[in-house]
């Protein structure tokens, strides 16, 4: 199993930015798909963004043109940048590397 560590969730106005980090291991960032997903209460798990090994990236319909999805190798480090905040962005969001998950950090926007 790989550990997926993230951070960076928090409650902000409509309208704000935040930038959510998944913590793992330099061999996983490097090599391998990895991605977010979130879960709203009562809503099923829907993903969010993926960035590839190579870099490509792909989106949501729901936060494409708002948010961003980065990696940084050496700090073994996923981000995922999120602006333009909705109440409908509430949500634990998760990091994956499929099949594994981390515990999910909560994004609150009021």
């Amino acid at each position: 199993h790989v550990q997926l560590v993230e951070s960076g969730g928090g409650s902000v106005q409509a309208g704000g930015s935040l930038r959510l980090s998944c913590a793992a291991s330099e061999y996983t960032v490097r090599n391998n798909r990895m991605g977010w997903f979130r879960q709203a209460p009562g809503k099923e798990r829907e993903g969010v963004a993926t960035i590839a090994a190579d870099g490509s990236t792909s989106f949501a319909d729901s936060v494409k043109g708002r948010s961003t999805i980065s990696k940084d190798n050496a700090k073994t480090t996923v981000y995922l940048q999120m602006n333009s905040l909705r109440s409908e962005d509430t949500a634990l969001y998760y990091c994956t590397n499929l099949p594994d998950w981390g515990q999910g950090t909560q994004v609150t926007v009021s």
